[in-house]
């Protein structure tokens, strides 16, 4: 089964996750990155990052390559932003033709909000479930030997 990691990572979790589980997989990324940047200062982060995610926004994306007939699987990897999903990715969602594909996902989060925004990612594919779900709290920015075992796990669960 060839599987597609689609992600977007602003501080570098969701990226080191993605790059983690792609190896695992044997998985092909693909790394969304929007026209205009996110800042990245603390407080400037959350408010146009938040306002962003809670809008509902669908933020141009620079060019990328995606042949959808040529994998079976795609993992979305995104920061939690208010309880949900990246902007990026709804971008992503919304131009693509997903049907078909078996769909997983993983979040990064430093706090909460995962599970609700998991949901919305439901949501926004028309899917009652996903193949799997992986929350991890800061994968590279707070190592820790639980997260490496819920990639293994999550990677596991798709393999099997």
């Amino acid at each position: 089964m060839k599987t597609l990691i689609v992600y977007y990572s602003l501080e570098g979790n969701t990226a080191y996750a993605a790059e983690r589980i792609a190896a695992e997989l044997g998985a092909e990324l693909l790394c969304l990155k929007p026209v205009k940047a996110y800042p990245t200062g603390k407080i400037r982060k959350y408010i146009w990052g938040g306002k962003s995610a809670v809008m509902s926004e669908t933020p141009q994306l620079q060019p990328y390559e995606y042949d959808g007939g040529a994998y079976d699987r795609i993992v979305f990897g995104f920061p939690v932003w208010a309880s949900t999903i990246a902007p990026p990715l709804r971008t992503f969602i919304r131009s693509q033709d997903l049907k078909g594909k078996r769909i997983a996902a993983f979040a990064c989060q430093t706090a909460a909000g995962a599970d609700k925004a998991f949901v919305k990612l439901k949501g926004e594919l028309g899917l009652d479930a996903l193949e799997a779900e992986l929350t991890l709290l800061d994968p590279k920015t707070k190592p820790n030997p639980e997260n490496e075992q819920k990639i293994r796990d999550f990677c596991a669960a798709l393999k099997g």
